[in-house]
């Protein structure tokens, strides 16, 4: 994915035809070609790239000739080639028309949190000096005259008035005034001669609280002097509407997608391997055995056996189609709205995929629980999946997942008057559970809710699981492809790759209605 970051360079020196700025700052958040977004502490290297205008490729400006990663942000110097563009970029960037930087970035890894694409980790390609920079922390700071700036400054002094101050006193203001010839002030002596004063009447309304209603009254009782300004005054917008803008918010209304992805966040994660539609990772079968001997006793002599869990790589994927009109000539919110729900689309098929297969691996409780359990029942159902779990794993159960009708049931039970489910240390302490919980503790597991699993009524809508025995594994997030036809259509692929490895079935315990 390349995304594009805008931010306000800090320096430009026009004698040595240098630029100097900060490119990317760190941590800050920004609007970029892929909705909101912000960098993590060095997750973007120095490089020697060009610099252009406005991310056209075709018109470079300069060059890098020093870049340093701060801990603030990346930090850079271009030198301006001695061109026509490079003498209009200095002078634009010097007077605050062009006075941002913009990177061009290639992203290899990130993660989204609440909604913020989070880069940690990508590649610079290029960097852009543009017009509206969206990261605002850097801003100019200093700004270097031309060669002839000394002359140029003193031309200035003599131009416009110069300002002294001392501590406790107002500002005194006294121009410098050259002296000028008699056609002048002859001039300026006719001017003023022929000048006409200007006449300003008081309104005949005075528009305070009291003044109006005045002069409402005396509109009601036929006053003439005031009817003509109160009626004008009581039109409204029903009498106007034509002459009244209906606004549109930046703010999308969003009630149908999220990005969570509580069934991934309840096991391990991996990094998927980079080539290859399925992976193998080796599993011991036979583990050795050691024995109590008596002296003389031949050791015990089982050996050691292993093989390989087979892992298939699956791809998830989402596509629009729409016009190029609806590209071009709707707000730029369209185009990251669409592209943040088509995100939260994916990451639901990938949770839904994970899910399920936990639920059809998963070790099935020998003991019929209710569809909706009581706090005795689900208390004996975590003890004896906490048994099965360490069992089958050598490890502890630490995470459960719920579904929405099993976790709505669990805010609701208690243990002598303590809520079983707490969202807050200390464990079990009264009153400390809230409707917003879908992370909490139930009787010492975290807990994930997760609407994705069946309903309170069926079999794996609780399952508790050792989060080793289960592995997903990811890739680059979010990979685009953008395709557009004869007819003016464009298409809009999304897709990404995941794989998520059983690798002990066991490990994860489900209920049995």
């Amino acid at each position: 994915m390349k995304l594009t970051v805008p931010i306000t360079l800090t320096a430009t020196d026009s004698i040595a035809r240098t630029i100097t700025g900060r490119v990317l700052t760190w941590s800050e958040q920004g609007r970029t070609s892929a909705g909101l977004t912000s960098f993590m502490a060095d997750s973007i290297k120095p490089k020697a790239v060009k610099l252009n205008l406005e991310h056209d490729l075709t018109r470079p400006i300069g060059r890098v000739v020093e870049m340093v990663s701060t801990p603030e942000g990346l930090n850079a110097t271009f030198k301006i080639a001695e061109t026509t563009a490079g003498t209009d970029a200095l002078i634009e960037a010097a007077s605050g028309l062009r006075d941002g930087f913009s990177v061009g970035v290639k992203v290899d890894q990130w993660k989204n949190v609440d909604g913020v694409l989070v880069i940690e980790q990508g590649s610079l390609e290029e960097v852009s000096l543009v017009t509206d920079p969206a990261i605002k922390s850097a801003m100019v700071s200093d700004v270097a005259a031309s060669e002839n700036s000394e002359s140029e400054t003193k031309e200035s002094e003599a131009e416009n008035p110069t300002t002294t101050q001392q501590e406790g006193d107002e500002v005194e203001t006294t121009p410098t005034v050259p002296e000028a010839s008699a056609e002048t002030v002859e001039a300026a002596q006719s001017v003023q001669a022929t000048n006409k004063p200007v006449f300003y009447t008081k309104p005949r309304l005075e528009f305070t609280g009291a003044k109006y209603l005045e002069n409402k009254i005396q509109a009601a009782l036929g006053s003439e002097d005031a009817r003509q300004y109160v009626i004008a005054a009581d039109n409204n917008t029903t009498d106007s509407a034509g002459l009244v803008p209906t606004r549109q918010l930046l703010e999308v209304i969003n009630g149908l997608s999220n990005t969570i992805r509580p069934s991934i966040d309840a096991i391990s994660r991996g990094t998927l391997p980079d080539a290859g539609m399925t992976f193998e990772i080796p599993k011991i079968t036979v583990a050795p055995t050691a024995g109590q001997n008596n002296e003389g006793a031949a050791f015990s002599d089982t050996n050691m056996e292993s093989a390989f869990v087979s892992v298939p790589v699956k791809k998830f994927a989402s596509q629009q189609n729409f016009t190029v009109e609806l590209l071009t000539r709707t707000s730029p919110l369209f185009y990251d709205e669409l592209l943040r729900n088509m995100a939260a689309a994916m990451a639901k098929t990938q949770n839904a995929y994970v899910n399920g297969i936990l639920v059809a691996n998963a070790t099935s409780d020998p003991t019929t629980l209710s569809a909706v359990p009581t706090a005795a029942e689900l208390l004996a159902y975590v003890s004896r999946g906490a048994a099965s779990v360490y069992t089958n794993t050598q490890r502890f159960a630490r995470n459960i997942i719920m579904g929405s009708g099993q976790w709505a049931n669990t805010m609701s039970l208690n243990d002598s008057g303590r809520p079983i489910y707490i969202a807050s240390q200390p464990q079990n302490a009264g009153g400390a559970l809230r409707p917003d919980s879908l992370r909490g503790n139930v009787a010492g597991l975290d807990l994930f809710a997760d609407f994705a699993s069946p309903a309170a009524d069926a079999d794996g809508s609780m399952i508790i699981v050792d989060p080793e025995a289960y592995t997903w594994y990811e890739g680059q997030s979010y990979q685009l492809r953008a395709e557009s036809s004869a007819d003016g259509s464009v298409n809009v692929g999304m897709y990404s790759f995941g794989a998520c490895a059983i690798k002990i079935a066991a490990g994860a315990f489900r209920n049995n209605k």
